[in-house]
């Protein structure tokens, strides 16, 4: 009976979460009408709940205040666990956005301890610089031995660009076999597929525009064949689109409760969802080769660079020159990236979200690489099937 209670208290306090949430989203914009914190993206930038649960009623930030009280005091008699975990970290993360939407300034660091939930820190120099190493040894190994590393590198990239009139053939292509291995490993997707959006001057890489069946790409920036396939594989299949499918699957199915809908969520579900997205060419298996291998070490340095360079920037107060700077020397990225990363930082509620793609691949791929063929399934439906923040997502199999 205790079992039972224990469930029917989880679902209730997960259809509240997610109402509040919600109802959070929509009086921010309201109350805002487009000149507050919160950016076009919104709290939660995707949602597919609103005939499973729709946005609690909210006049004014007091009544947000009283409703996270009620679900503190829900949360209080849970046993220590994973939900546990994430519950308290979420709550944390939302009690944090309700400041910054009532107006409160917050330094860079609060925004990353409550909001993202990560630690407010630079990578160090050192583990850069270790990274930089494996990079050396795996260009070393495709036969890219002369040079400085950040010319080493631009060759690599140069030499397998793919060119415009590639993409959206290469696109196709990927897709497919990337949906084939996400139907197998992952989740049966059905007939869902999306379409290559070419975008320009815009401040990210990609984008998984769902609604719209859309996988909005900027073509300012060159693509070789691996880096298409990790956008894909974030983007689309295994990452944010096939997330959106079982988590509305799941809730409506009632096998998850309905917090699940909130897996867009910018907050400390953020980190995990992009970590599912970064891991997404790992979580398919999907390695091919030593240019898939050079890539994902890449986008590791990059992260990380781009992680440290936010907080250089928002949390240090360094110069815009000497964020370029250090953006060039430490992550080898292109110009319209290293530009599209100092705008990202500088957004008052996005901008600590940078942070959300190194510590989230970190976390999934900590607990991916000591997950068994046995426990497999039951990896997957923690990490797509109940919503996780970066510290109970660890808990798994402790």
């Amino acid at each position: 009976m205790q079992n039972q209670d224990r469930t029917v208290d989880d679902a209730l306090l997960g259809q509240r979460l997610t109402a509040l949430t919600i109802g959070m989203d929509h009086l921010e914009r309201r109350l805002s009408r487009g000149h507050g914190v919160l950016d076009s993206e919104g709290l939660v930038p995707i949602y597919l709940g609103n005939d499973l649960v729709p946005p609690l009623a909210l006049n004014d930030w007091d009544a947000v205040q009283t409703e996270l009280g009620q679900l503190e005091e829900l949360l209080r008699p849970y046993p220590q666990g994973m939900r546990r975990t994430f519950l308290t970290d979420m709550l944390r993360s939302l009690k944090t956005a309700a400041r910054l939407f009532e107006g409160e300034v917050l330094s860079f660091r609060e925004k990353l301890e409550g909001l993202v939930g990560v630690p407010a820190a630079p990578i160090s120099d050192e583990e850069l610089s270790a990274m930089h190493g494996q990079l050396e040894a795996l260009l070393g190994q495709a036969g890219i031995q002369h040079g400085p590393l950040a010319e080493r590198i631009h060759r690599w990239e140069a030499e397998r660009t793919l060119d415009s009139a590639q993409l959206e053939p290469v696109f196709k292509e990927l897709m497919a076999e990337a949906q084939r291995r996400t139907d197998a490993r992952i989740y049966p997707t059905g007939d869902y597929t999306m379409q290559l959006n070419a975008l320009r001057d815009v401040p990210y890489t990609a984008r998984c525009n769902f609604n719209l069946g859309q996988m909005d790409l900027n073509v300012d920036l060159s693509f070789t064949r691996s880096a298409l396939k990790h956008l894909v594989c974030h983007e689309v299949f295994p990452g944010h689109s096939t997330q959106l499918l079982y988590t509305r699957d799941k809730a409506q199915s009632g096998e998850s409760t309905m917090d699940v809908l909130l897996c867009t969520a910018n907050a400390v579900t953020g980190c995990v969802q992009e970590g599912i997205g970064d891991q997404g060419v790992e979580l398919i298996d999907w390695l091919d080769d030593e240019n898939d291998a050079i890539h994902q070490q890449l986008r590791r340095i990059r992260s990380a660079s781009a992680t440290s360079a936010a907080w250089y920037q928002m949390g240090e107060g360094w110069d815009e020159g000497r964020i370029t700077d250090f953006l060039e020397r430490m992550s080898f990225g292109q110009k319209p990236w290293i530009e599209g990363r100092i705008r990202f930082a500088s957004y008052p509620f996005r901008g600590p979200f940078i942070a959300s793609y190194w510590f989230g691949n970190e976390a999934v791929r900590e607990v991916r690489e000591h997950v068994s063929e046995a426990d497999w399934p039951a990896f997957i439906e923690t990490l797509y099937g109940q919503m996780q923040s970066p510290r109970s997502l660890k808990m798994f199999g402790a």
